[in-house]
């Protein structure tokens, strides 16, 4: 497009027509760089501002500008610190692309009536409303939610898929977080163990494939062979072409001798640690694992001090489960990986909503490892356990060993 994109910014909010704009892929991994900013126009006092929302490490920061001012800003603030934009103005959808080197390239439409900022939904937006803004928005025909089921052709999500709907956008905001640790240099692979249906999966390649344009492949695994017929025959019909299934048993898979991000959801108890280990293995840039089934630890935990808890086989069954992912994730920190636990969904749809979030690190200093080693060793001796997936990570150390 001939016109340049600062000025199309500073039209857009001298007339008023930007709804919000959504900034992600810092250009820097500083500290000083706000993983995300989001821009929303508000109303204050009758007076047209423009909210700066700066989501950082620690916490999220609000900043309220003038009219005249907020266009300058949000112009600096793309060039110096972002990679991609979304905007959203009350005719259109905008998304732009800024190469290292600065280039732009659009990508957009104009709205349907459904789905448009029009004079009845504009005012609402305009008051400071809390409607959640999501990855995938409601109004917006999306072929492989159409596909699945969730979504009808005009963009409206179906009554009853409302849940899986917002699981899969609260999936792709943890995805999004996440974002600046994976290579940019080359094609990326991402392997997803346990698939199942593959609502997920589908919708991380519509992320990265669709939306931003990124050189990837992605692999599902799983063991029921009619479910991965059904995922291949779906990645056909959308023309996914790079995203394929493959009937497999985690722990026996050996396809790849690298992958850049792992996704485990509910794999059934060793079998999330089988996945974790192959991570591991390959070095995985970004693992997210939604843990299910904990029973080894149930067996093997014992305390004096905790018989109150462990005396009760239903608070020892749900202290067992946490207890095996704090060790799950004491053991990839001892492995040069950044740990959170976070809420995947609601607790009241289901109990098993921990995801194990992990980002590789530069290598641990001799003496981090050592201090991250100590605390690991301390807790599983206080417990009395030996995890599964402490046994599997020792394994690859030796055969990395004997392989140099």
């Amino acid at each position: 497009m001939a016109e340049q994109w600062q000025q199309r910014v500073h039209n857009w909010v001298n007339n008023g027509s930007l709804m919000q704009a959504i900034l992600s892929q810092p250009r820097r991994k500083d500290n000083e760089t706000a993983s995300k900013t989001i821009v929303r126009a508000i109303m204050l006092k009758q007076e047209l501002y423009y909210q700066f929302e700066y989501h950082t490490k620690n916490k999220v920061i609000h900043e309220n500008m003038k009219q005249d001012q907020a266009a300058q800003l949000l112009v600096e603030c793309i060039e110096e610190q972002y990679r991609q934009v979304l905007f959203r103005t009350k005719e259109e959808e905008m998304q732009l692309l800024l190469s290292k080197k600065g280039k732009p390239a659009w990508r957009g439409k104009q709205l349907q009536q459904d789905g448009s900022v029009n004079a009845g939904n504009e005012k609402d937006l305009l008051a400071h409303n809390r409607q959640k803004q999501r990855v995938l928005q409601e109004g917006q025909s999306i072929p492989f939610l159409v596909e699945l089921g969730i979504m009808t052709k005009d963009g409206k999500v179906h009554a009853k898929k409302h849940d899986k709907y917002k699981q899969i956008n609260r999936f792709l905001e943890m995805v999004s977080d996440i974002l600046p640790s994976l290579p940019e240099d080359r094609p990326l692979t991402i392997v997803d163990f346990g698939c199942g249906k593959s609502y997920l999966t589908f919708a991380l390649y519509h992320l990265l494939a669709v939306e931003q344009q990124r050189d990837i492949q992605i692999i599902g695994l799983d063991l029921k062979e009619d479910v991965i017929q059904f995922c291949n025959n779906l990645a056909q019909t959308l023309e996914y072409s790079k995203l394929k299934f493959l009937v497999g048993d985690i722990a026996q898979y050996n396809g790849l001798e690298q992958a850049d991000m792992v996704v485990t959801l509910h794999a059934c108890d060793t079998a999330t640690d089988a996945a974790l280990a192959k991570a591991v293995a390959w070095g995985a840039s970004v693992i997210m694992s939604v843990p299910c089934c904990q029973h080894e630890l149930f067996r093997q935990i014992k305390s004096d001090e905790l018989s109150p808890l462990l005396s009760h086989g239903l608070l020892k069954e749900r202290f067992s489960a946490l207890a095996t992912d704090a060790a799950r994730g004491a053991l990839l920190e001892t492995t040069g990986y950044k740990v959170q636990m976070l809420e995947f969904i609601d607790a009241g749809h289901t109990p098993k909503n921990i995801m194990i979030r992990a980002v590789k690190t530069k290598q641990l200093s001799a003496e981090k490892a050592l201090e991250k080693q100590a605390e690991y060793t301390k807790y599983k001796q206080f417990l009395r356990i030996e995890p599964a997936l402490e046994s599997m990570l020792e394994a690859i150390k030796n055969n990395q060993k004997q392989n140099k």
